[in-house]
């Protein structure tokens, strides 16, 4: 499919021919949902952790003689329905993250991008670089797109380093670098815009 290419200031420069097979492919939300499970349980840190009755401190010895008190026969200070003592099954030290098929995550980034496609939500831009490292300047070329609501930010190989300094405040606005192109992070903005040599890198990617 054919989309017009724009630059920073909203003006066209030229066209680019987009691959079906990326942009085109039919919007699968069950890969979609499966491939942001698999990213977010891959962030998940897995420290909780809680002590049980082994690892609180206290003493062993039996608290209360067998017979003749009148109270219960507890054998442990530290067991989990006294107050001090260990938790009993709580959460301990894990990875949570699994394996997902390469082919599965490869098409769940084609649907998310073949997604913002269809939703006319996607803007390719020329390059993605600024003169100056200047939060205005960057806002002004943000609102002159009209993506200033929120928006994702694909450049190429490397991302300018005025670009990225000008952008890093704003807080809707997330830039990456092309191998950094994830489904949770384009469709959580409003907006995608990739530059086209990110364009040509997404489609060796995704070959």
């Amino acid at each position: 499919m054919k989309t017009k290419v724009i630059n920073l200031e909203n003006k066209k420069v030229g066209d680019i021919e987009l691959p079906d097979a990326i942009f085109g492919v039919e919007v699968r939300t069950d890969i979609i949902a499966r491939v942001i499970d698999w990213q977010l349980a891959k962030r998940r840190a897995g420290t909780h952790k809680t002590k049980t009755r082994g690892e609180v401190s206290g003493s062993t010895i039996k608290m209360k003689k067998q017979k003749g008190t009148g109270g219960a026969r507890c054998g442990s200070k530290r067991v989990p329905h006294w107050r001090g003592g260990g938790k009993a099954m709580g959460p301990v030290l894990r990875d949570h993250e699994y394996s997902l098929n390469k082919k599965v995550r490869k098409l769940g980034l084609k649907c998310a991008l073949a997604a913002k496609t269809q939703e006319g939500k996607l803007i390719i831009i020329d390059d993605a670089k600024l003169s100056e490292p200047k939060v205005k300047m960057f806002l002004e070329c943000v609102k002159n797109m009209g993506v200033d609501k929120s928006a994702l930010f694909i450049c190429g190989k490397e991302v300018d380093m005025n670009f990225a300094l000008a952008s890093r405040n704003v807080y809707t606005i997330d830039v990456l670098p092309t191998i950094g192109a994830n489904v949770y992070d384009i469709l959580r903005r409003d907006n995608l815009v990739i530059t086209k040599e990110a364009v040509k890198l997404l489609e060796e990617r995704l070959a």
